[in-house]
């Protein structure tokens, strides 16, 4: 348990005991000024340091998201940056990056700001806007991407997510144009001349339930042309949400003959499956759609191999005007951010896919570096920022949808127990999160 008696939250200087970096041995850590002074067994507080008891738990560094929806500006009625953030710092999370499709769109330096701006002033995670690669997410023209990239929120990653960058053209001139200022292009992999009117996956279970099938192709097809166009730019693309097993083999191709392109897995297509539709519950309506057991395996399968790099858990909230409907009309998304860490410990830790460097590889330093962010994802070790999660595995938890601190409740994971929790997050030596409870 940590000891809430002892601790200001304020401070950047912090004593945290009896923890164990990656799972191994315990030791203390001494924060100085937001930075690891030294690392060792029986350190002594200082008068002037806040103590954190850390329990024999494990210390990893603080999560990096690649893919939120914060909703804001424009659909605070599901989410905004504080209830995301809070969500994000109870989840482990110490930076995230917020996807453009706002209303209006991220694709100016205007938008941009703002979502930075208001990440700042909540201060909870370090917040990164995302912007669009086209104007409105329509498509047909290139957003200023170099504007977005010098504005004070110093963009360094631009989508169109939920939507895909279906023309090739602009496509290319995006990562080549991206590529010029360092930055990544993520694309939404869907060839929506296949999805039109799409419900679920293709399969057996879209069939009996009478819904319009999704195939796996139209993910695979767009991965495979958006690998060829970034290798001829040079370019660094990273795909979103990756849910076919059919993916993975175009991915390690493509990563095979050096083409840089990275990739992230949702917590939900780790766990869940089509099978879950038969209620026609819109909880589960996703996109991409959830698939089959034989996709879900090969995608921990990807993830342990490192084929698939990252978890993202592309945070979805919708208020329950948008969800609480009929299935065609329901909007698709889940929420993600605070079950993400222990879904994965329930995928892949449990069954001895992933070990604690693993998670740390996967939910942390793998983000950061795609994200480029310089102070995420660093080792635990002195003269590097202090920003961790420190997680308690053995813990359990029912997942009650309500009681998490999104606006919205959309969880698929409404009663199930799961494994794993987040005891206490600490952004640059000052405790974000614990016990449940943000610290602002």
């Amino acid at each position: 348990m940590t000891d809430q008696t002892t601790t200001d939250q304020s401070t950047t200087d912090l004593l945290i005991t009896d923890v164990r970096p990656y799972g191994g041995d315990a030791v203390d850590v001494l924060v100085r000024d937001g930075v690891v002074a030294e690392i060792g067994p029986g350190l002594t507080a200082p008068a002037d340091v806040s103590t954190l008891d850390g329990g024999g738990h494990v210390l990893l560094p603080g999560f990096v998201d690649l893919h939120v929806h914060l909703r804001e500006p424009g659909g605070e009625e599901s989410e905004d940056v504080a209830t995301g953030s809070a969500a994000a710092a109870l989840g482990g999370f110490t930076a995230v990056f917020a996807m453009p499709n706002t209303d209006p769109v991220a694709d100016s330096d205007v938008v941009v700001e703002h979502v930075w701006r208001r990440g700042q002033e909540v201060g909870l995670v370090d917040v990164h806007p995302v912007g669009a690669v086209t104007v409105g997410l329509a498509g047909q023209q290139m957003a200023e991407l170099g504007t977005m990239a010098a504005s004070r929120a110093q963009v360094r990653m631009f989508s169109d997510d939920g939507k895909c960058v279906n023309d090739p053209l602009i496509m290319r001139r995006a990562l080549e144009y991206a590529s010029a200022l360092g930055a990544v292009i993520a694309q939404h992999a869907e060839d929506h001349r296949l999805t039109g009117g799409a419900q679920a996956h293709e399969g057996v279970v879209a069939s009996r339930l009478g819904l319009a099938g999704w195939p796996a192709t139209a993910e695979e097809t767009i991965v495979a042309r958006d690998c060829a166009l970034a290798r001829e730019a040079g370019a660094a693309l990273h795909v979103c949400h990756i849910s076919s097993a059919r993916t993975v083999d175009v991915l390690r191709a493509a990563k095979a003959a050096g083409v840089r392109v990275s990739a992230e897995v949702t917590p939900h297509h780790l766990l869940l499956t089509d099978s879950r539709l038969s209620g026609y519950d819109p909880v589960n309506k996703v996109n991409p759609p959830l698939r089959t057991a034989e996709d879900t395996k090969a995608m921990r399968a990807a993830l342990a191999e490192g084929v698939i790099d990252v978890v993202a858990t592309d945070h979805a909230p919708h208020a329950s005007q948008y969800k609480d409907t009929e299935w065609q009309a329901a909007r698709p998304g889940m929420l993600g951010l605070q079950t993400a860490f222990s879904v994965l410990v329930h995928t892949m830790v449990e069954p001895g896919l992933l070990d604690w460097r693993g998670v740390a590889r996967v939910l942390s330093e793998r983000p950061a570096e795609i994200g480029g962010l310089s102070d995420h994802g660093r080792p635990i070790a002195a003269g590097e920022p202090a920003t961790f999660a420190l997680v308690d595995p053995d813990a359990q938890w029912t997942v009650r949808g309500a009681a998490l601190a999104s606006r919205a409740s959309n969880t698929p994971y409404e009663g199930m127990r799961l494994p794993g929790a987040v005891v206490a997050t600490v952004l640059r030596g000052r405790i974000t999160a614990q016990d449940g409870k943000v610290t602002p």
